[in-house]
């Protein structure tokens, strides 16, 4: 009985270890599931005029996020269609507010402009994702994926069915973004690519999609508008648009090590909040939706080397001591987004008062009144001292 008893125990010991391997080597394969090296965006605002303020901020404020989530700007193409920043009409010259208040300027210290102005083309940007481009082109300019890139390609202005405008001038449609796309996957530019794009009827605009490995979102379906969100009487107009918005909420909580999938992606704005009805494309990725991390797009790969030695790190005492007097002699200045709170913050704390403004025909009216006393007090032959 006790060598029975024994002979189960080393079975069920060698049953554990064996589970323990296994689940060891899932959570291996859970973290290399995704099979890229390295993380690019593509990120397009198509829109001029200070009426279009929003569409400027949208793309800002997700230049914003995925360069916390660790994406550098050598892997980032930020094409703006106007400067908003240093529009006359701006009250806050050099900013640009993606929240009330003025509370959260997204444009900073350190935004790197690689297309702007007339340089936001159908033409410039097709050239950027196929790698048709100049030899004079620079560095900076160029999408250089490969096969192991994960690529997020984020667009946002006016449209319509099967349509996105270029600067009021000129127009992409789906057919040519697919084609595009599947140049791409030709080309072994991408490993795996997320579209996602803010805009009227946006769902259109995947509908040609053929390539492989694409996953789709769009913040209206066909025959919808997307609306805007957000507005400020202080700069008159919208700061943003409610599909992004309602995504860049969902950024902020997002951290390097998060876990969310593209699952929860899906449902950050639904119609109660969006008005609109968001849209989503995934029969084209070969991956269940829920196995994808946030992270393989938003985030950036960090090459690591898996060791079971513990290393021990002992700085040299003379390589500390002139750091830090090379630090104490040199002041120089952070470059970072200016002084504001976390946007969790933002987004719950009370707004503030208002400021007082004249209504609308209050100046007219008191023009008219100057005139009516100027009419009873001199008649109209005295009209020639005005005019």
């Amino acid at each position: 009985m006790a060598a029975l008893s024994s002979g189960c125990l080393v079975t069920v010991c060698a049953v554990l270890v064996a589970v323990s391997a296994q689940y060891t080597e899932n959570r291996a394969e859970h973290f290399f599931r995704s099979g890229h090296t390295n993380n690019w965006a593509v990120l397009v605002c198509t829109s001029r005029f200070w009426f279009n303020y929003r569409h400027v901020a949208n793309t800002l404020s997700v230049y914003r996020s995925v360069k916390r989530l660790g994406i550098p700007d050598s892997h980032i193409i930020l094409m703006l269609a106007d400067d908003m920043a240093c529009n006359s009409r701006n009250p806050k010259p050099a900013t640009v507010f993606s929240h009330k208040n003025m509370e959260l300027n997204v444009y900073g210290d350190n935004v790197e402009v690689d297309y702007r102005g007339y340089e936001v083309t159908v033409e410039n940007f097709l050239r950027v994702l196929t790698g048709r481009l100049p030899p004079s082109t620079p560095r900076l300019k160029r999408l250089l994926s490969d096969d192991r890139s994960n690529i997020l390609i984020y667009m946002t202005g006016h449209g319509g069915n099967g349509f996105l405008k270029f600067q009021d001038s000129e127009e992409i449609t789906n057919v040519e973004l697919a084609d595009a796309f599947e140049q791409m996957w030709q080309k072994r530019r991408y490993n795996e690519l997320l579209f996602i794009i803010d805009t009227c009827q946006g769902a259109s605009m995947y509908e040609r999609f053929y390539s492989p490995n694409i996953i789709a979102l769009a913040s209206s379906q066909v025959g919808e508008d997307s609306l805007s969100h957000q507005p400020d009487m202080g700069i008159g107009v919208h700061l943003m648009d409610r599909y992004t918005f309602y995504v860049l909420e969902f950024l902020e909580e997002i951290h390097p090590a998060s876990q969310n999938n593209m699952n929860d992606l899906f449902q950050v704005c639904p119609k109660s909040l969006c008005v609109s009805t968001p849209g989503h494309r995934t029969d084209l990725f070969q991956r269940d939706p829920q196995t994808v991390l946030i992270t393989d797009f938003f985030g950036s790969v960090r090459k690591v080397e898996l060791t079971e030695k513990t290393a021990v790190l002992k700085p040299h005492l003379e390589a500390a001591k002139k750091s830090v007097s090379t630090e104490e002699s040199v002041k120089t200045e952070l470059v970072t987004y200016a002084n504001q709170l976390p946007v969790s913050e933002i987004i719950h704390q009370k707004p503030k008062p208002k400021e007082w403004h004249p209504p609308g025909g209050f100046i007219l009216g008191l023009w008219a009144l100057i005139l009516l006393v100027f009419f009873k007090t001199y008649g109209m032959k005295h009209m020639k001292h005005i005019f």
